[in-house]
């Protein structure tokens, strides 16, 4: 297993597959939405063992502990043993969409959704979304 003795953080999280490329990487810095102990941090930011962060990537939360470091981004089954996710189950995606999706189902048979139907759901998705970025 590759190990490396320095590794910035944009170049880790793109690694460890956070991130499709390692440009997503350095602009979820830039933009705050990659923290240590609740403060952001820079792409250039040296990645510790040990160390937990926090990632924000669109809806989705993590908490990620780092266990080892790793310069080149392997295949999914490889890189489970470089972090831990920590992230608590109340803030995964999966459990929010499981427990508080808002129920979108029509009747079979009541024909296309009219003008009116249509700003129902659409102000439901919206209302729904507001309070998942809330959160």
């Amino acid at each position: 297993m590759p190990e490396k003795e320095k590794l910035r953080i944009d170049k880790y999280l793109w690694a460890i597959r956070i991130f499709k490329t390692r440009s997503l990487a350095t602009e979820a810095c830039k933009a705050g939405r990659v923290k240590l102990e609740g403060q952001n941090i820079k792409p250039s930011h040296e990645v510790k063992i040990g160390e937990l962060y926090q990632v924000s990537k669109g809806i989705e939360r993590k908490v990620i502990k780092v266990t080892g470091l790793l310069e080149n981004r392997m295949d999914a089954k490889s890189v489970i043993g470089f972090y831990v996710d920590e992230t608590p189950i109340e803030q995964t995606h999966g459990y929010k969409s499981m427990f508080q999706a808002p129920l979108l189902k029509r009747d079979r048979g009541t024909g296309r959704p009219t003008k009116r139907d249509r700003r129902e759901i659409d102000g439901m998705k919206n209302d729904f979304f507001d309070d998942q970025e809330k959160s």
